[in-house]
This record gives C-alpha cells, structure tokens and sequence, in this order.
C-alpha cells in the first residue's frame, strides 16, 4: 500500500513539474522559431523578448519593432543606437501597400569635400580612413533614428514612444550581462575607445575592456530614454541632448594625448533642428514570380539588389550546376556595383539615372558582359550608361563622372530586425551607426555612441555622393519585404556595411532559386563581390569544393571574418509564421513567436 503511494505520488510530481504552464519549454533553437500570433527576430535575445512582450501586450508589428530597436541600442551599442539612422520598410496588412521611411542621417551644413582633409598635410591629402577619418567630430552626421521611431509610430503604431521605451529604460538601468559579442567588439575598438574620456568611461573601466558575465549597466543612456519618453524629442534636437551632441562634434572628449589625430566637426543647433524623416516610395520589382520591395535612394540596397536580380533573371540559375550559378551572381553583382559606385546619390541633390538602372534594356546590355569565365586578375568592371533607357537623361549625370571604387575592407556594422504582429503587419528595418563603434565617441552624460556615417561620402567632385550640406550619404542597408507567387510573405535584411546588398542577394537567390528554406539561407555561406577586385566569402569556403571550383574559374577569393547577420521572418498562407536569425555569425541571433 505504501508503495503504491510514493508510485502515485511521483507520478503527480512529474505531471505537475512538466506541465508547460509552470515550467517554460527550453528553445531548441534560439535562432529559429514557428508558431502564430507574431513573431520577432533580431541579433540579441534581450530585444527580442521585450518585441515579443509588446506584442503579447496587444502592440502591433511598429510597436513591437520600435521597442526591439530601443532595446538594441543598449544591448548593441556598437552597431545601432539614438546616435545614428536607418531605413525603415513597414507593410500594412489591411491597406495592403508598403511604405518605407527614410532616417538616414544627415550632413550638417558645415559638410564640404574637404572635411576630412589632414591639416597637417602641406598637400592636402585626406586624413587615413582608420583609425583618423572614423574616429573625429567631422565624421558625425545629424542623427535621424528617434524621428524614424516617432514618425512610425506616430502614423501606423498604438503606442506612444513614451510606451515602448519603458522596456528599454529597464534595461539599461538594471543592466544585462556582458556576452562574448560585446566583449569582442570593445576590445576590436580599444584603441580607438581609449582616445575619448567618455568612451573610455563607459566600455574600458580602469582601462580595460569589460569582460563576459560581468554585468553592464548604462544609467547615462537609461536617463536619455527616460528624458525622451517624458519629453519627447525636443531635448535632443532643440534641448539639452542637443547642446550636448554640438558640443561633443566641435569638441571631441579626446584624453589629453589621443593616439591619432582627432579633428572637430561643424554640427549646429541649427543642423539637428532642420532635420527630418523622410517618407519614400518603395523600390518595386518582380523576379521570378516574387514581388519585392525595398528601399529607394539614398539607400543603393534596392536599386542595386534589384538590377542583380534583372540582370540575373535570364539565366536559368537552378538548371545550372552550382559553379556555374553562383559565378553568374558574382560577375551581375560586379557589374551592378560599377553602376552603383558611378550614379547612385541623395536624389534630393542628384538626378540619379533610376529609370534606365532598373530597366531591362539596360539589363540586357550588362548581362553580355557575362562571360564563363571570370575576367583578369584584380578586374574591376566601368559602369554602363543608363541615360540611353530613359526618356529624361540628366545633362549633369554621364558616363564622364569619375567613379570611386569602394572599399572593399570597410568594416561594417549595422543591425536588422524583422516582426510580424497577429494582423500580418511587417516590419523589416535596418539601422545603424556606421562602423562597429561609430565614431567612438560616447556623448558626455547621455551615454550613447555617435555616428561616422559622413564616411560614406565619396570625398571627391564632381560625384553624385560628394558631400554638400544637408545631404544624405548613399547607403547600402536594404530591408526587403517579398511576397511569394505561392502566397508566402517574406521580410528580411542584414547588417554589414557594403555587404549589406550581397547578402540580401545571396539570401534572395538561395530563396527563389535555390528552394531553401529561410533559416537555410540565412545560415548558407556567403559569396560577396561589390567590384573590388576580389571576391570576399566566409572563412573557409575557398576550402569547399564550390570554393575551389569558382578560382579554377579565375575567382579569387579573399575570406574575412564576417559577412552579414542577417534575419527574417516568414508568413505561410496559413498564417504560420517562421522566424530566422543567424546561427553562428556575430554570437548567433534570437527568434521568436507570440504562440508556439
């Protein structure tokens, strides 16, 4: 009889410590979710979860995203955050239309070709890209993320940023533990860390990079939150944070002897106060069935992922054995990028060539380019001429315009975030203070990096990306919504500065070509060509057969540490949603839904 008992008993306990209901259910996959009733993905499994409770809460996908990204600039400080800009694309089920909104940051009207001129140097030669000309004032451009929160808020959100913030307030008031990620990327930018007081206050306590499991806590920026939510945006481009981030450009908080060279910037009270989001129409295209929307300019994500994809379409990618496929993307990414390099601009300042870059005449002439091999060693493609596809050529765009060749070492940070809410809303947004660390300065008292983004610019004329007051630097972030021919729903995107747009493609090919899955392509290994010569891939794919078969085409292959940490969210017509973000690459991402 007693033994019977102490049965019955442990079988009560095993009901009672298993049942779901008192026991959360461990995720298998942190990077990898199904389930209904939204869905978040991001890089940082904090964010994430505090998307996934607003929705829980009611929000809808703006809120959500909103909250994710707030959450993000205390847990990925080096890579997004209030002292930079972005790109946002949102779909609105019941109305059925995407509408993008452009935060790109934004020259100050003291921005001239010459800003990053050594003045030291008898010949005027700019000052070198790393660590000078991305560690200094001139570098800043006038931040445009916290409009871009308001604005989408304010038009397609239920909650006010008061609201979303609180979450992110939490965070950086409590803290969070340090991960490897984090560590990683302070001691990447020690040096440069080092050179300014306030950043070396935040992220090198006595000197030294913060360690992992140690918990980082951010008071300075949880008060800036906290300041904006109770204020609103008045502080920081007409207030105190203002006044602060002036101060910060015209005067960097340098230690008293900085390892290189630091020059002020020119930003004004009058700078911050005159900017503004920009609301844009998307870029639309159709490949293979699939209708996909990006970002217009000045993001080049769209305009050039698109003339990839036009350029690409005649070829029968998935009856070509592997080699031969991925050589075609390679040589269109080529091509496209010489384009991109020579036309694209801030299209309030350029009359960029849209018309014939998108066109499938022009497509045509760049796709016999494509030979079977790959050309010369270190060959780097001319740009085509669009002007003779369109019925408007602008006499101030021609084939004569110099061309910078891009930094194919530019290192780049950036972050993505994808939601979805239980109406089929979508968010695909992409954000970002330039490269991992910014510029390196942390503003004084308020506890958030600015941004490098005036970078970006071709520092030459005449070009369609020189620098001039008030413009928006060309950009490469492109967040993608897609709509399947078998009624799936897609949004997706990627950090990685120029890579940004090769790793959407990849991802793209390896979805409407390929017939992976969205986890698969987003965890396939990477191939980015942007016309540098060489042809950058993940580290060890030149070993793999496919790497090995693509330099006996005459590639050469130049692995690097990282390329993109991209995610994404699918939609199937039965309202099952998959989320994805990167398994391994920058620490692995997080992914979510509401219901499992």
């Amino acid at each position: 009889m007693r033994r019977n008992f102490w049965i019955g008993f442990a079988i009560v306990l095993l009901i009672l410590f298993s049942f779901p209901a008192h026991r959360p259910v461990a995720q298998p996959n942190p990077a990898l979710a199904q389930g209904r009733g939204g869905a978040v993905a991001s890089v940082d499994r904090r964010a994430t979860e505090i998307g996934i409770e607003v929705l829980r809460s009611g929000g809808n996908a703006i809120d959500a995203a909103v909250a994710t990204a707030a959450a993000l600039g205390v847990t990925e400080p080096f890579s997004a955050g209030i002292g930079g800009g972005g790109f946002m694309l949102i779909y609105q089920k019941a109305a059925d239309r995407v509408i993008t909104l452009d935060g790109r940051e934004e020259a100050p009207a003291s921005a001239t070709v010459e800003m990053f001129k050594d003045p030291d140097s008898p010949m005027g030669e700019p000052l070198p890209f790393s660590p000078n000309r991305i560690s200094n004032g001139a570098a800043v451009g006038v931040p445009g993320t916290l409009p871009t929160w308001e604005e989408a808020l304010k038009r397609y959100g239920t909650m006010s940023l008061s609201e979303v913030l609180r979450p992110a307030i939490d965070l950086a008031r409590n803290g969070f533990e340090v991960d490897q990620t984090f560590a990683n990327q302070i001691q990447q930018n020690q040096a440069r860390f080092a050179a300014f007081t306030s950043t070396q206050a935040l992220y090198l306590p006595n000197g030294q990079p913060l360690v992992v499991g140690s918990v980082f806590k951010n008071p300075d920026l949880a008060k800036t939150y906290e300041l904006i939510a109770t204020e609103g945006l008045n502080p920081f481009y007409r207030g105190e944070v203002g006044e602060a981030i002036v101060q910060t450009v015209q005067h960097p908080p340098t230690v008293a002897t900085p390892p290189f060279q630091v020059i002020p910037g020119g930003m004004t009270m009058a700078d911050l106060d005159r900017y503004a989001v920009r609301s844009r129409s998307p870029l639309v295209t159709n490949y293979r069935g699939y209708k996909i929307y990006g970002m217009g300019l000045p993001s080049s994500g769209g305009t050039t992922s698109h003339e990839v994809m036009n350029i690409a379409e005649n070829f029968d990618l998935s009856g070509l054995d592997s080699v031969k496929a991925w050589h075609t993307i390679i040589e269109a990414e080529r091509l496209a990028f010489a384009d991109r390099n020579q036309f694209i601009g801030d299209p309030e300042y350029v009359d960029v060539p849209l018309v014939g870059l998108q066109s499938a005449g022009f497509a045509q002439t760049r796709r016999a380019l494509i030979g079977d091999r790959a050309p010369e060693k270190e060959f780097r493609a001319t740009a085509g001429n669009p002007l003779l596809f369109q019925d408007d050529p602008s006499p101030s765009m021609t084939a004569s315009t110099p061309s910078a060749q891009i930094r194919v070492q530019q290192a780049g940070s950036t972050t993505h975030l994808t939601v979805v809410d239980r109406m089929g809303n979508i968010v695909s947004y992409t954000f970002t203070i330039e490269s991992i660390g910014g510029s390196g300065i942390v503003v004084p008292g308020y506890g958030f990096l600015l941004n490098n983004e005036l970078t970006d610019f071709d520092p030459m004329r005449p070009h369609p990306n020189s620098p001039e007051p008030g413009k928006r630097p060309r950009s490469s972030m492109a967040p993608m919504i897609v709509f399947a021919p078998n009624g799936e729903v897609i949004a997706y995107g990627s950090p990685g500065g120029s890579t940004i747009i090769t790793t959407v493609l990849g991802i793209s090919f390896n979805l409407m070509d390929f017939g992976l899955s969205l986890a698969d392509a987003i965890a396939a290994p990477r191939i980015s060509q942007r016309n540098g010569g060489v042809t950058q891939v993940d580290s060890s794919f030149e070993q793999t057969d496919l790497g090995k078969s693509l330099t006996t085409l005459g590639h050469i292959l130049e692995p690097v540490p990282e390329i993109g940490a991209a995610t994404g969210i699918t939609i199937a017509p039965d309202g099952l949603m998959t989320a994805a973000a990167e398994p391994v690459r920058r620490g692995g991402g997080s992914a979510m839904t509401v219901d499992r």
